[in-house]
């Protein structure tokens, strides 16, 4: 077992996101905006900010403009120095320079297959997962935190949050055994989406994971799970049964950005942040809700007028 630093990270972007349509039919679902920042951007800068320094990104079809995203726009760049914008000239060559690598996956397999396609990337060396379709925020980021647990255990480790039970069957779920240490749990075995009445906790494991690389091996003996396609997983069940896989409870707060419902509340709550929109966006909410109130009562006295008609 390897006892590297942790220095890169993988994220599978390859997804059709269908949950978007039609806005996703020629356009990557990750390049989706929250405010004015795609979604990608948020789970890269998390990886920057926990001190990852290479991040390979795993592409599919109609993905190109992520590659674009990152890369250089002279062009821009110049007209906005010409125009003296260099609040914009910054935010746009902020997401330049990064240590930024791209592989396809030419066959929708699975998120284990995604994480596959890392093998040589990643070397013999513990890397972590991040999905993009979670958005996480807390003072100091997930990934972070997943990365000095390894410091402490040379472990790999998975990162869980607290789910309503009847959504067990939506999540990877954690059989967790003795806390080593206040959130994080020994696990005796992981579950691919159960079934409520046979989840083993309400543990979900969420889109961040540091592995050490025997994941791989693994990974490429894993025969196809749930939806005919090569679970994660699965993978991550078989290797906790030759080293220690940990499970740490995530307590920041988690944006399923994948979910129409959970891309509005992050924009929201993002927009309610933003210097440019923060006061428009809170003026309209409250107005907003004074609104419903009052629809709300008209349609409750409406409601009452009829039952007394009724009555009568």
């Amino acid at each position: 077992m390897t006892e590297s630093k942790v220095r890169k990270a993988i994220i599978p972007a390859a997804g059709l996101g269908t949950r978007f349509l039609p806005a996703t039919k020629a356009m990557a679902k990750e390049m989706l905006p929250i405010v004015d920042k795609p979604t990608i951007q948020f789970i890269v800068e998390e990886a920057l900010a926990s001190g990852i320094e290479d991040i390979l990104i795993v592409t599919g079809k109609a993905k190109r403009p992520i590659e674009d995203h990152f890369d250089a726009n002279l062009e821009l760049e110049m007209n906005l120095k010409e125009k003296g914008k260099w609040e914009l000239l910054e935010t746009v060559e902020a997401t330049t320079g990064i240590n930024l690598h791209f592989i396809r996956q030419s066959r929708a397999l699975g998120l284990g297959h995604a994480v596959s396609l890392g093998k040589a990337f990643v070397g013999n060396e513990p890397f972590v997962v991040m999905l993009g379709d979670d958005i996480m925020t807390d003072e100091i980021p997930l990934t972070k935190q997943l990365i000095d647990n390894y410091n402490e255990t040379k472990a790999s480790t998975i990162a869980v949050m607290e789910v309503p039970h009847e959504d067990t069957s939506k999540y990877g779920i954690i059989a967790p055994e003795a806390e080593v240490k206040p959130g994080l749990f020994n696990v005796s075995h992981f579950v691919e989406k159960p079934n409520p009445d046979e989840a083993p906790s309400d543990l979900a494991i969420i889109g961040r994971y540091l592995f050490t690389p025997e994941i791989f091996d693994l990974l490429e003996k894993q025969e196809p799970g749930a939806g005919g396609e090569i679970q994660l997983t699965d993978a991550i069940d078989e290797l906790n049964k030759t080293q220690r896989v940990f499970g740490h409870k995530f307590n920041g707060k988690r944006y399923d950005v994948g979910d129409k419902f959970g891309f509005l509340k992050s924009s929201i709550e993002y927009g309610l942040e933003h210097p440019e929109v923060k006061g428009q966006l809170h003026d309209f909410i409250i107005e907003l809700g004074k609104q419903l109130a009052k629809a709300d009562k008209k349609t409750s006295t409406k409601t009452e007028s009829n039952v007394e008609v009724e009555a009568e």
